[in-house]
């Protein structure tokens, strides 16, 4: 079942004709006027509301008036939530349940949702807003669960193919949960993703879903020693690990829910990975044009122990970086093929982030690098790695092209091109990704 309309706030009509659905909903709250305002939300979208401030009767509603949805208060006075969250899925697990709180951060919704909540929302939310999460849980988390979603993009401008290969829009076949810390703010942190519909993009959204931010280059707003990006007022840092392992897989479609900076997990993008396995990559009824180089783009000086950047025709994404750091990481070149996300996954993926003592202690005064643990990244001194051993010998420029995968990923969709790099970074990674997208739109 899908719903066929979102409202905005403050409307009293649908803005397409809406089928009665006669499914009902459980609303759960200890605050009358919320219960209300749901009430005549949910009915007018032709729903069938049952409503209780009463938590410890929950359990018999929901046996005698069998609702398709629950949406669930955290903050009962009577009985937690999240304990009757775990109740409800454990004797009625097939029963969605959306969690909504006034008090909510994304470690609190990675906690709900990894209990088997449906979604988790905050108060106060928008009428777009909660329709979007009650149309995913209906429909069960599938590919065409946000087929109207609140503040979603336009669809994605279309990049002119210059070439013969063609692929499939792709999205993620079921929803997937991350905690873990950001790097840079040192705060606790999540990613929740949901799969997303043909034509919706990559969107980063608040848990209220007020707030997005699609993932266009020009939304970039730092490269200093992340990719940040930024739409009105809502920023999110450290996008580049995700990015990469979504190009990896060839995600065209996504919704993330997250704060301010993406978890930085073990300071590389393999779990990213392995959840992207695991819950499995779903192809789409709609073509996505690769994106192809066509002449020869340059970025700074080629040479030997010149910082640059270049790319140029190829039948898949190639890539040739070259590092060179004083001792004791030295001279490091890497040569890349992504020719399956399996090979992303083997070469390219587990390589960590690294920084110096010295640049830590800078980073810090910034107020960066908060995050920076011995287990989440690769730390570096005038003689010695501190804190671990190296994956790979030349780890440290595997992380570069990990890098620069994910850079590449804000024109949303995988690149075809043999790209070499030298001493470069996240600045000199959009200065070609805006080369590109200049040469396509010629």
């Amino acid at each position: 079942m899908m719903l066929t309309a979102l409202r905005s706030r403050g409307a009293t009509k649908s803005t397409r004709e809406i089928p009665i659905v006669n499914e009902t909903v459980l609303v759960v709250d200890d605050e009358e006027r919320i219960r209300s305002s749901l009430r005549g939300i949910l009915s007018d979208e032709g729903f069938r509301v049952v409503d209780t401030g009463d938590a410890p009767s929950v359990m018999e509603l929901i046996h005698r008036e069998a609702p398709s949805l629950v949406l669930l208060d955290v903050w009962m006075p009577e009985l937690d939530g999240i304990e009757l969250l775990r109740r409800i899925k454990s004797e009625t697990p097939a029963v969605p349940v959306i969690m909504i709180s006034g008090h909510a951060n994304i470690q609190s919704a990675v906690a709900a949702t990894r209990l088997g909540a449906a979604d988790f929302i905050q108060k106060p939310f928008s009428v777009n807003g909660l329709l979007a999460s009650i149309t995913r849980a209906l429909d069960g988390g599938g590919t065409a669960a946000l087929n109207a979603a609140p503040q979603a993009p336009a669809p994605l401008a279309h990049i002119p193919h210059h070439g013969r290969s063609m692929m499939h829009q792709r999205t993620i076949a079921h929803p997937i949960v991350l905690g873990g810390q950001g790097l840079h703010t040192g705060l606790k942190t999540g990613v929740i993703l949901h799969p997303a519909p043909v034509d919706f993009g990559i969107v980063f959204s608040s848990l209220s879903d007020e707030s997005a931010v699609p993932v266009r280059i020009e939304n970039v707003t730092d490269t200093g020693y992340n990719t940040t990006l930024t739409s009105g007022s809502r920023s999110v840092r450290t996008v580049e690990h995700l990015m990469s392992s979504l190009h990896a897989f060839g995600i065209t479609n996504l919704l993330i829910k997250t704060d301010e900076e993406v978890p930085a997990l073990d300071g590389s993008a393999i779990e990213f990975c392995r959840h992207i396995r695991q819950s499995g990559v779903a192809e789409q009824e709609a073509s996505a044009d690769p994106i192809r180089v066509r002449d020869k783009l340059l970025i700074g000086e080629e040479g030997d122990g010149q910082e640059y950047i270049a790319a140029e025709r190829a039948d898949h994404l190639i890539i040739d970086y070259t590092l060179e750091y004083p001792k004791p990481i030295g001279k490091q070149t890497v040569h890349f093929e992504l020719t399956s996300a399996a090979a992303y996954m083997e070469q390219i993926a587990p390589a960590r982030t690294f920084t110096f003592v010295g640049e830590f202690r800078k980073l810090t005064e910034m107020g960066l690098g908060g995050g920076g643990r011995l287990d989440n990244l690769i730390l570096v001194d005038e003689q010695k790695i501190v804190n671990t051993t190296l994956r790979f010998p030349d780890e440290f420029a595997r992380h570069k092209v990990l890098d620069l995968m994910g850079d590449l990923y804000l024109l949303g969709r995988p690149v075809l091109a043999h790209i070499c790099a030298a001493k470069t970074g996240h600045s000199d990674n959009l200065a070609l990704v805006k080369a590109i997208r200049s040469q396509l739109a010629n």
